[in-house]
């Protein structure tokens, strides 16, 4: 009798990855800008911890639709904070604590193999902060695509049809990595494959199974 075979649907080849930034290739600790917003503040620390918010005025920032000017105004008023801009600035951009050397190691040898782009869900203040103080992480992708210069943020669907149109590239020959549970599945609804971080392992892994020439894990301390 004569059987129907039926195959797993295949997995489109890798043509391009894509990574994250923030918490793939270098750590950020939003807890450092709470604990330099306490000088600037009349809420005590807890206070700022808990009247902060990835609310609709911080994803609007991400997308370009208001500016930093806007945005530290909704902040001096959630936060209670003195009207210093220079202040509040500098404690914007203390989140960033640094590059995640082995990632971007990692990185740096799968680009001799397939074109690396990032995409990060950023404003221009931490946009101009990251690319001075990170070079090397800049540097190791062809080309970064940051929310507020696209005008889409992660986890839209949008964002990674537009990527996907940039690089010329189709979707499910991305594969997209993040360490953000909400990305990862926005990701994948769009159509991408794609790899949840919790450390550069998870990256070394997904690089390896595609047969990218690695260099060998950094040694634990």
């Amino acid at each position: 009798m004569n059987q129907e075979l039926t195959h797993p649907e295949q997995v489109p080849a890798v043509k391009a990855l894509l990574f994250d930034l923030g918490g793939v290739l270098i750590d950020i600790d939003f807890g450092r800008a709470f604990e330099h917003w306490r000088c600037l503040s009349a809420l005590p620390l807890e206070g700022i911890r808990a009247a902060f918010r990835f609310d609709d005025a911080y994803e609007k920032h991400e997308r370009g639709e208001i500016g930093a000017t806007e945005y530290f105004a909704h902040l001096i008023n959630k936060l209670q904070l003195r009207d210093d801009p220079e202040g509040i600035a500098q404690g914007w951009n203390a989140i960033f604590t640094g590059q995640i050397t082995e990632t971007l190691a990692l990185v740096n040898a799968a680009r001799t193999s397939l074109p690396c782009y990032a995409f990060s869900n950023s404003n221009a203040v931490h946009q101009a902060a990251w690319s001075r103080m990170y070079p090397a992480v800049v540097q190791a992708f062809d080309r970064i695509f940051v929310s507020s210069d696209i005008g889409f943020r992660k986890p839209e669907r949008r964002a990674f049809e537009h990527i996907a149109r940039e690089i010329n590239t189709p979707p499910g020959a991305i594969l997209f990595f993040d360490d953000l549970v909400d990305n990862v599945t926005g990701a994948r609804a769009a159509g991408l494959q794609a790899v949840f971080v919790r450390s550069p392992a998870d990256v070394r892994v997904a690089l390896a199974a595609l047969g990218c020439m690695l260099p060998l894990p950094t040694a634990s301390p």
